[in-house]
């Protein structure tokens, strides 16, 4: 088996890279998308005075450095969100390189080709994540016009893993641990009305596909790790009074935070707590 490790440094700037130009078009989807508009066209202008961005100033976060946050026409500020998506994009591409090798390395008989096509899973996850967790926290909804879409991509760049891999039996887990995350939530979401909405329930389904790929441990740390994520930032806030019991806080970016550290560390813990049990 040939190794990505040694390609890591390059793997790893070229997704960050990658991640800044993706940022860029994250922040469009975030707009747009859930306002039901095309992420194609019209071209993006300014809100304020109307005029269309020129390509010069469209460049990931320098634009917005050389412009001093400010529309070149007419003045009007621009967010500094539009930057910030656009690292945070940027460096959560490169971790995604990073656990994406470090998967793959750890794979015995997986294929270069293999591997290559599981980096662009996870990037493609990545970006998912950045979009969902923005456009829930801003609307308090899990947009199927980014769930479906992503469901589609993401079930197919496995099924091609497996293909190069001949790992059939990852791509069934797969199968049985969207199907499996997607009941149970769905049983959350009748069980406790209001508590979960269907876009959490389409959501899991799509998580459960990713998560359940890469191994029973990252499936339940990632599972667990969501209500963990979820408690935690609920007791923060309703100890700092910015939220209420019954304030609708979205879960859909506790879930995407609880997949990341399955992928990031399920399969270490799950292999401790089965020792602890006595079981490994």
């Amino acid at each position: 088996m040939t190794t990505l490790q040694p390609l890591l440094p390059l793997l790893t700037g070229a997704s960050a890279l990658l991640g800044l130009l993706v940022g860029s078009f994250l922040n469009v989807v975030v707009h747009r998308v859930p306002a039901g508009a095309s992420v194609v066209s019209p071209p993006s202008a300014c809100p304020a005075c109307g005029h269309a961005i020129r390509r010069r100033d469209n460049v990931p976060v320098l634009s917005w450095l050389l412009l001093r946050g400010r529309c070149r026409d007419c003045s009007a500020p621009i967010s500094a969100r539009y930057p910030l998506v656009e690292l945070a994009t940027a460096v959560l591409f490169g971790v995604a390189a990073v656990l994406a090798v470090t998967a793959t390395s750890d794979r015995a008989s997986q294929s270069t080709a293999a591997q290559v096509v599981l980096l662009v899973a996870l990037l493609w996850a990545m970006g998912m994540s950045v979009a969902l967790t923005l456009i829930d926290t801003d609307t308090h909804t899990l947009p199927n016009g980014v769930v479906y879409p992503s469901a589609v991509v993401l079930a197919v760049l496995l099924a091609l893993v497996s293909a190069l891999d001949g790992d059939w039996g990852a791509l069934g887990r797969a199968a049985i641990g969207a199907a499996v995350l997607g009941i149970a939530y769905l049983a959350l979401a009748l069980a406790v009305p209001g508590g979960m909405g269907l876009g959490d329930v389409k959501l899991a389904v799509v998580l459960g596909l990713v998560l359940a790929y890469l191994g029973w441990g990252p499936l339940a740390v990632g599972a667990f790790g969501a209500f963990v994520v979820g408690g935690t930032v609920a007791l923060a806030l309703l100890v700092s009074g910015r939220a209420r019991w019954r304030g609708g806080l979205p879960f859909g970016p506790s879930m995407l935070v609880g997949a990341w550290l399955g992928i990031a560390f399920g399969d270490g813990l799950w292999t401790g707590y089965l020792r602890v049990l006595g079981v490994a």
